[in-house]
């Protein structure tokens, strides 16, 4: 049995109104497995990245429901809902890092806010040395390269070692090297923790390492396909 624990429900949105609106989303449904890395992809315009607000709980519908573990979202209150955002790990094209701050604390700054600091602070160290990154604890972001600020800030999104993992446009800045060692680290999230991981992006390299690829067009899915290479690759990167 697949252990679904994400998904939206005939969910639509529109932007603007009268004669402006504009629907983002046109009726669409769509769950999403722990274990698996979805990609969503399409041209510019199509909703990715509105449907990624609406899984992350940021964005409301305004037609359908959206569920994170098994909790409909849509009628949930505010603090619910903020529950729900913090069971959620978040990668952001442009790593959203505190620029004072050495990479072990960009990663422990979710822990500082919630007070868990001393509880978190061996596990921040062993995500970063996870992501490759053990020898530059102490180094700021101006003295880090693109593709290490971004896996700063995957380490930083597994601290709470979420169920679902939310990446937008994760390699869109980063060169060819970096962008494959965030591409690898993102599936093994998939496989080796079981994780639900969706990510949005224009970049074709990530087909290959889907497990699965969802296309939008027009605010609509046209394509849902599995990737048949799935089970040689689950055997790589575990």
């Amino acid at each position: 049995m697949p252990d679904t624990n994400l998904a939206v429900a005939g969910v639509s949105v529109l932007y603007g109104s009268g004669s402006a609106c504009q629907p983002a989303l046109r009726d669409v449904s769509i769950s999403f497995d722990a274990g698996e890395l979805t990609l969503v992809t399409g041209p510019s315009g199509s909703g990715k990245t509105t449907l990624l607000s609406l899984l992350g709980c940021l964005l409301m519908p305004d037609q359908g429901k959206v569920y994170v573990d098994g909790v409909d979202v849509t009628r949930s209150g505010e603090r619910e809902r903020t529950r729900s955002r913090m069971r959620i790990g978040f990668i952001f094209q442009a790593f959203r890092l505190f620029h004072s701050l050495p990479a072990l604390e960009n990663v422990m700054i979710a822990a500082e806010i919630s007070g868990e600091r001393r509880r978190c602070a061996q596990r921040a160290r062993q995500l970063l040395m996870d992501v490759g990154l053990g020898d530059k604890l102490l180094l700021k972001p101006g003295a880090l390269s693109g593709g290490e600020k971004q896996r700063v800030a995957i380490a930083r999104a597994l601290l709470s070692d979420p169920r679902i993992v939310l990446a937008d446009e994760p390699t869109a800045s980063l060169d060819s090297q970096a962008g494959q060692q965030v591409r690898e680290i993102l599936r093994k999230v998939a496989d080796q923790k079981h994780r639900t991981v969706v990510v949005v992006s224009h970049d074709e390299r990530w087909k290959e390492y889907a497990h699965r690829t969802v296309v939008l067009e027009d605010g609509r899915m046209v394509t849902d396909r599995r990737n048949m290479q799935c089970e040689r690759l689950s055997s790589a990167y575990s």
